[in-house]
């Protein structure tokens, strides 16, 4: 830093999702963001926005600390999530980007997680808790950890996830039993909105759709196609 305001984003998750939907909505309104990306992601999405990458382990402290000193920022935004068969970055990533923006003294974090976390498990169905109980828990600790930070938290938890355009008619309730199913692109603006209100801080919210009146597969008791996880 050079004794500026510190403005930047950093994204984490940003090659794709929910991520990659949130940078594109604060490159398209031209705030300095840099996404932390491993090396060997499909950088393609990203390649087209006007953003800063670092590329890194998110599950090194080290590489984590480098990220963080790579510019001035006021808010990190979370949105790490796993594949099938890989180390689950969710709560040790998620530990170590809270102690490093403790440590560089960035206020503000974000952490995308899922409805059935914490005190949301009675909101998913039983299939929800076969398929994703692993995951659910591991993002649970990530929350507590985050929770326990004393750092200006802003936890957001999605229901079912679809790719389809935004509708513009999702929401965010503080609802612990609020279950639904919601569009990538909504969940980002409503990630960016409360990147833009402090009153949001020290909150929780369920990020569903209203209008979207299916029900998630999980939820319906139906098994994913090929085993698959969301």
């Amino acid at each position: 830093g050079d004794g500026c305001v510190a403005d930047g984003v950093l994204i984490v998750g940003a090659s794709r999702g929910t991520g990659l939907e949130v940078t594109r909505l604060l490159a398209a309104r031209r705030e300095p963001v840099t996404a932390f990306v491993r090396p060997g992601t499909d950088m393609a999405g990203l390649l087209q926005l006007r953003v800063k990458l670092y590329k890194g382990d998110i599950l090194d402290p080290r590489s984590v600390e480098g990220a963080l000193a790579s510019g001035d920022f006021r808010a990190v935004i979370d949105t790490v999530g796993g594949k099938r068969g890989e180390p689950r970055p969710d709560y040790h990533g998620t530990r170590n980007l809270v102690d490093a923006a403790r440590k560089a003294g960035v206020p503000r974090f974000i952490f995308v997680t899922a409805i059935g976390c914490g005190d949301s498990r009675g909101a998913v169905g039983p299939k929800v808790l076969e398929f994703l109980g692993a995951v659910l828990d591991e993002k649970t600790l990530g929350e507590n950890y985050l929770m326990a930070s004393g750092l200006d938290y802003t936890i957001l938890r999605p229901g079912g996830m679809t790719h389809d355009p935004a509708s513009g008619t999702a929401i965010r309730t503080e609802d612990r039993m609020a279950m639904g199913v919601i569009n990538r692109a909504d969940l980002a603006r409503l990630v960016v909105e409360c990147l833009d209100d402090p009153l949001t801080a020290g909150k929780i919210y369920h990020a569903i759709d209203p209008a979207i009146q299916r029900q998630a597969p999980l939820q319906r008791g139906e098994d994913l196609p090929g085993g698959r996880v969301q």
